[in-house]
């Protein structure tokens, strides 16, 4: 299949890039990416000691650590803003 290919108003080739996965181990959990999405495409969970995904906001679970998740990929526009703020280069991006 052949990426979606649009021209800025400068006359550049722009393909939009969408957000697939956030490698867990990677991320730090610090939210940048979570406030530049202008989509509400991603959600902090918590990660407990077994390594399983939790409510972060649950307070029978011990939390180890926060992440990052995909949480509605399709509202992804694919403007790369959580890419660009991300310090851990934790996130995967592809062409549509």
């Amino acid at each position: 299949m052949n990426a979606i290919t649009f021209t800025t108003r400068d006359g550049t080739p722009w393909t939009p890039r969408y957000l697939e996965s956030i490698d867990a181990e990677s991320c730090i959990g610090c939210g940048r990416c979570y406030k530049v999405c202008p989509q509400d495409v991603l959600a902090l969970m918590g990660v407990n000691e077994d390594g399983d995904l939790v409510d972060p906001f649950d307070d029978d679970e011990e939390i180890e650590r926060k992440v990052m998740t995909v949480a509605n990929p399709g509202a992804c526009i694919g403007c790369a803003a959580c890419e660009r703020i991300c310090g851990s280069r934790c996130q995967m991006h592809m062409a549509a």
